[in-house]
């Protein structure tokens, strides 16, 4: 007989539409139908119930967060109040991955990072929202409205309310489809493209004094989006060693074969460079940067510094080097 999984009827949310969608990934719950009901009775019949019933209890297969006293967190790494579909992710999240990655070659240590990578990245904001949890302080005014998100998608799928409910069902499994294909491209992203991303760089990083012996020039033979990466690496070595000298720069090709020479932000989404190329190469190219440089090959550096080119690996790494020693 299949199995059923519960949840409340009436009006619908991301948390609960994203639940029932990841037991659906679940050879346990693949063909489960979907419960919809306020009703303790029915809800009693279900197998498994989420957002709905005031209990959280994982072996009784009750996943709500709406009851007094409930605070429970993904880790003790985050603060978020956790919502069904963060309840659900933090039980069965790592069973999900693999389902939704079960023609890819990925390890158990893979699973563990993209297991807590998909909830920073995508659980924890369906968690905060549901839960009414600002992202910063009460007394900061937006600048603008924001309502493309996808709690917002989903919540556009009720109906208006001068609009007959019709199908309530059929417009849950439009939600459910909508979140599951945000998971599905969250995970896949952040295996098939992050996670190798992070190879280079780890690499390139581990391979810095051979590059420059100052240990401040990262090399990389490819792009990658590396700042997507460098600044947690940094961070977790010099937890190990605080004497590690800073990264300044670092060094990747271009689509165009050239190599680029980048200065490091001082924090993650900054524009102010730890250490900005200098002031007299900043808005001039070609042979009079060449000149001024004392470097063949340069093509340009940016007027505020923090990026520039040259036709080589050698010529970049001339200029990270040569920088390092200038203002």
């Amino acid at each position: 007989m299949p199995k059923t999984i519960g949840t409340h009827s009436g009006t619908f949310h991301c948390d609960e539409a994203l639940a029932c969608y990841m037991l659906h990934q679940l050879g346990e719950y693949k063909d489960a139908k979907v419960v919809r009901s306020r009703d303790p009775a029915v809800l009693d019949t279900c197998d498994i119930v989420v957002d709905v019933g005031g209990v959280y209890d994982h072996d009784g297969k009750r996943y709500d967060h709406h009851q007094r006293g409930f605070d429970e967190q993904f880790s003790e790494n985050y603060k978020t109040k956790l919502s069904s579909a963060g309840l659900i992710y933090k039980h069965y999240g790592k069973d999900v991955i693999r389902a939704i990655l079960a023609d890819e070659k990925i390890g158990d240590q893979e699973v563990d990072v993209l297991y807590d990578k998909i909830y920073e990245v995508l659980i924890e904001g369906i968690d905060g929202n549901d839960n009414g949890i600002p992202r910063y302080p009460d007394d900061i005014e937006p600048a603008y409205k924001e309502s493309t998100g996808l709690g917002s998608r989903v919540s556009r799928l009720n109906p208006w309310w001068n609009q007959p409910e019709g199908d309530m069902d059929a417009r849950f499994a439009n939600a459910m489809k909508i979140t599951g294909e945000e998971l599905h491209e969250r995970v896949r992203y952040f295996a098939l493209a992050w996670m190798p991303g992070r190879k280079v760089v780890e690499q390139g990083f581990e391979g810095r004094f051979e590059v420059d012996p100052s240990g401040q020039i990262v090399l990389f033979d490819q792009f990658c989006p590396w700042k997507d990466y460098l600044d947690t690496i940094e961070e977790d070595a010099r937890t190990k060693d605080p004497n590690l000298a800073k990264l300044i720069y670092v060094l990747y090709p271009d689509p165009a074969n050239n190599w680029r020479v980048q200065a490091i932000p001082e924090a993650p989404g900054s524009f102010k460079s730890r250490h900005a190329l200098p002031e007299a190469w900043r808005g001039v190219r070609d042979n009079e940067l060449s000149e001024r440089a004392g470097i063949e090959g340069c093509i340009f550096i940016h007027q505020s510094g923090f990026i520039g080119g040259n036709k080589t690996r050698d010529g970049a790494l001339a200029l990270a080097r040569k920088a390092l020693t200038m203002d």
